[in-house]
C-alpha cells in the first residue's frame, strides 16, 4: 500500500476512531477545562483537566522513557517501547514551542511519526508519504489521545504521546495498519501551525 494511502487511511481512522469512542462516552464533551504546563528535568509534561476518557486523577502522566529529542522539523526517532505498556495518556513535550498553546477545538498542522508499542515498528509518518509535507485537521476528528493530548502544545514544539487503546483504536484498528487489536500507540508530533 502506497505510503500515501496509509496516511490517509491513518487520519481517517483517528477520526473514525474519535467517532466510535465519543459514542460510548458517558461525558458531553471531550473538551479539557484547564491547562497547565510543568517541566520536569529537561522536556516539559503537559497537565490538563479530566476531559472525558481521561485518567480519574485529571492528570496525563509524563512519558517514562521518552524518545530523543532530536531537531524539530526533521523526522523524530521514537525509543523502542519496553515493559508493560501505560494505562493512562502519557505526555512529554521534548521540545517546547512559543505562542498561543493548542486547544481541542483547535485546527493543526502537524509532522508526525506513530509507532506501534506491540512491535516496536512505525506504522506511519508524514514524513514518508512522498511529499514529506505536514498534514492538516481538527483536533475535534481524531482519537481521543491526540485530542487530549495536543492541549497546550505551542508552535514549534515537539510532543511526544503514549495513547492506550481506550483512547487510540482499541479493538477496531485500521486494516492492515500494522497496528494490533488493542494496541498502545507512540506519537511524535511537530506543531507547524495552528489553525
Amino acid at each position: 500500500m502506497p505510503r500515501l494511502s496509509l496516511r490517509t487511511a491513518t487520519l481517517a481512522a483517528l477520526a473514525v476512531g474519535a467517532l466510535g469512542l465519543a459514542a460510548c462516552s458517558s461525558s458531553p464533551s471531550a473538551s479539557s477545562s484547564s491547562t497547565t504546563t510543568t517541566t520536569a528535568g529537561s522536556a516539559t509534561t503537559a497537565t490538563t483537566g479530566a476531559p472525558s476518557g481521561a485518567p480519574a486523577s485529571g492528570q496525563i502522566a509524563p512519558v517514562q522513557n521518552p524518545s530523543p529529542v532530536g531537531t524539530f522539523g526533521t523526522k523524530p526517532v521514537v525509543s523502542p517501547p519496553t515493559g508493560t505498556p501505560p494505562s493512562q495518556l502519557e505526555s512529554t513535550d521534548l521540545i517546547t514551542g512559543t505562542g498561543t498553546p493548542v486547544t481541542a477545538s483547535n485546527t493543526v498542522t502537524v509532522q508526525y511519526v506513530g509507532v506501534a508499542w506491540s512491535n516496536g515498528k512505525q506504522f506511519d509518518a508524514s514524513w514518508n508519504d512522498g511529499s514529506g509535507q505536514p498534514v492538516s485537521f481538527p483536533l475535534s476528528g481524531v482519537i481521543p489521545g491526540w485530542t487530549q493530548g495536543m492541549v497546550g502544545m505551542k508552535v514549534g514544539g515537539r510532543r511526544e504521546l503514549v495513547i492506550p487503546p481506550n483512547l487510540g483504536y482499541g479493538a477496531s484498528p485500521p486494516q492492515g495498519s500494522g497496528i494490533a487489536v488493542n494496541d498502545t500507540l507512540i506519537f511524535i508530533i511537530d506543531l507547524v501551525k495552528i489553525g
